[in-house]
């Protein structure tokens, strides 16, 4: 990707969703790079922050109300080149299902353990070190 195409791109904001012991993975229709399992993630709109736009696109594809409560990291991700940005959320409200079935075809609520059945390719730093501070296993 050129550094041209990459200052196009909206950054992508991912909701790091955690509920008792299990975090919300979502499996996308396409795949993105070698990716398929994934947290609910899209693009920042224009005045949008990083954690307005993981609560956004979480409601819109899984219909779960989450509040964000931090942000966890950001980085270029190694398989699609995008910037990523990782927002640790916990629910609000609401059952998760596939809302937006053009996007979507599963959700998953993971344990520590089973992650990297959906996640091979191991989680950001960051995140991975999240997640073992709020799972219990």
């Amino acid at each position: 990707m050129s550094d041209r195409a990459a200052e196009i791109e909206p950054a992508i904001a991912a909701a790091v969703i955690t509920q008792g012991n299990k975090v919300l993975m979502v499996r996308r229709r396409v795949q993105e790079g070698s990716l398929s399992w994934q947290f609910p993630a899209g693009g920042i709109e224009a005045g949008e922050s990083p954690e307005d736009a993981a609560t956004r696109e979480t409601r819109e594809e899984t219909g779960l109300e989450v509040r964000a409560i931090k942000v966890l990291g950001e980085r270029v991700h190694p398989n699609t080149g995008r910037t990523m940005i990782y927002v640790a959320c916990d629910v609000i409200s609401g059952d998760a299902t596939v809302v937006d079935d053009d996007e979507l075809d599963a959700i998953v609520w993971a344990s520590l353990a089973d992650l990297s059945e959906y996640v091979p390719h191991g989680l950001f730093n960051p995140v991975q070190e999240h997640l073992a501070a709020v799972l219990s296993t």
